[in-house]
């Protein structure tokens, strides 16, 4: 058997220990690469640990001790508060917002991983408050993060027209953010649906209930009454009896007021966004900055918040990350690459290129696997025997929609920025619909649009 054929096995039986048992997946991780680095491949742990996601833990860990300190300061109580007078108290438009806006982000050229961390936790704090299913926030976000980043001038689209101009090979960046748009919104679609939007439609004013306010629990939702008919808006009939305060749109009394360091907290937000989408800035480092600036101008709020950083997945990811990249080092990524140039079956090869697109994806990089599986496909699409413009978006939708999987960067923000107590099950949630899409993603794209080249 052979070292590549070992790893990928050692790889699928970290996830099966994992499943089973109540080992961490992150720790099983680090453990099998020290043993398959050692053993199969004769690395040593410094070569093994060279491969440890840096860059991912200081974005892990920066972002969420920022957040952690702005939620015990009360600055995103009141961006909470904010975001529901933006939409207008209209429940049901807020996950559709939280799609809307990271696509514009990255449409412009943010990068996803950037963008999203900005974002989610905002996101999911709005989610918890107001008692929206935390899975269809992350869905939202992370797929409306996905859908801009195909643009010309977006991070995704200029590597893949970049690589396939070089290669050779045509391009057509309309067409590319086009698919990739209607796509990733046509799945947003889906999950606003499946995961509880419908219950949402109708509720037009919502207001947080005290005892919400004192234990952090999710907040009990009021609906105004229905318009005719007598139902209210989660489908049930007769009048929703409301707390004592209920103003007309929204709740406002206990409305956080913007003191003098929740005005500075609300600035090192701004600012993180200016530093990293206007000057590309690494966002971990520069949201680490902001929280300790933050943490020795006001100690009294900081207590507790080192504790609230996601040590839990910060593990997880790079113990994953970690042994996917001592793949990539050791070929076994570009020996799958080769295997699929040497299959002499175009359509087929087009179909094991999109599965290993999306596998790989859901659990590494989705700007590194775009620049280089398309010049590993470049031998096959050069035949002139199938759509090269239909390949490369099908790989790029195939390998970006999975990034929802809890394993990939995006996924891992909002399993680290979720309540503690929903956590578990954002991560079960997203792994089941990220390891649904690395099957139904490529089936799909591969029907869509490379089998009919073939015609």
């Amino acid at each position: 058997m052979s070292p590549e054929v070992i790893a990928l096995l050692a790889l699928a039986v970290v996830f099966l220990v994992a499943t089973v048992t109540s080992a961490h997946m992150g720790a099983l991780a680090l453990v099998a690469a020290f043993l398959v680095g050692g053993l199969v491949y004769g690395i040593d742990a410094d070569e093994v640990l060279a491969g440890f996601p840096g860059s991912m833990f200081v974005i892990l860990v920066g972002v969420t001790y920022l957040f952690a300190l702005a939620k015990n300061n009360g600055t995103v109580d009141w961006l909470v508060h904010a975001s529901v007078r933006v939409a207008g108290g209209r429940i049901a438009a807020v996950p559709v917002v939280m799609f809307l806006v990271p696509a514009a982000i990255t449409a412009i050229g943010a990068a996803a991983p950037a963008a999203c961390a900005i974002i989610i936790p905002i996101a999911l704090r709005f989610a918890r408050r107001y008692a929206i299913n935390p899975l269809l926030m992350s869905m939202m976000v992370i797929q409306g993060t996905t859908a801009g980043g195909f643009s010309p001038i977006g991070i995704y689209g200029v590597i893949v027209n970049g690589v396939t101009g070089d290669a050779g090979l045509p391009t057509a960046p309309g067409m590319l953010f086009l698919g990739t748009f209607c796509t990733t919104a046509a799945l947003g679609a889906v999950a606003y649906f499946a995961l509880g939007g419908r219950q949402l439609i109708g509720r037009r004013r919502a207001v947080v209930s005290e005892a919400a306010r004192a234990d952090d629990t999710p907040a009990a939702m009021v609906a105004a009454p229905a318009p005719t008919g007598g139902a209210s808006a989660d489908g049930s009939t007769g009048t929703v009896t409301r707390p004592r305060t209920a103003p007309d749109d929204v709740e406002t009394d206990g409305v956080p007021e913007l003191d003098t360091q929740r005005l500075l907290t609300l600035g090192g937000l701004v600012g993180l966004v200016i530093a990293t989408l206007v000057f590309d800035l690494h966002v971990g480092l520069v949201a680490l900055a902001i929280a300790v600036l933050l943490t020795i101008a006001f100690p009294q709020n900081a207590k507790g918040a080192v504790d609230r950083i996601a040590w839990p997945t910060v593990l997880l990811i790079g113990g994953i990350m970690t042994y996917i990249a001592m793949l990539e080092d050791q070929g076994t990524v570009e020996w799958l690459g080769h295997g699929i140039a040497g299959i002499s079956t175009p359509l087929l090869a087009a179909f094991v290129l999109l599965l290993i697109g999306a596998v790989v994806s859901a659990f590494a990089s989705t700007t590194a696997l775009l620049g280089a599986v398309i010049p590993l496909a470049t031998p096959f699409l050069l035949t002139g025997n199938i759509s090269v413009i239909g390949v490369i978006v099908a790989l790029c939708i195939a390998s970006s929609v999975v990034d929802c999987s809890p394993l990939s960067t995006m996924g891992a923000l909002a399993v680290a920025n979720s309540p503690k107590e929903q956590a578990d099950r954002v991560f079960r949630g997203l792994m089941v619909w990220g390891m649904s899409l690395v099957v139904i993603a490529p089936v799909v794209t591969w029907a869509a649009l490379v089998l009919p080249s073939s015609f």
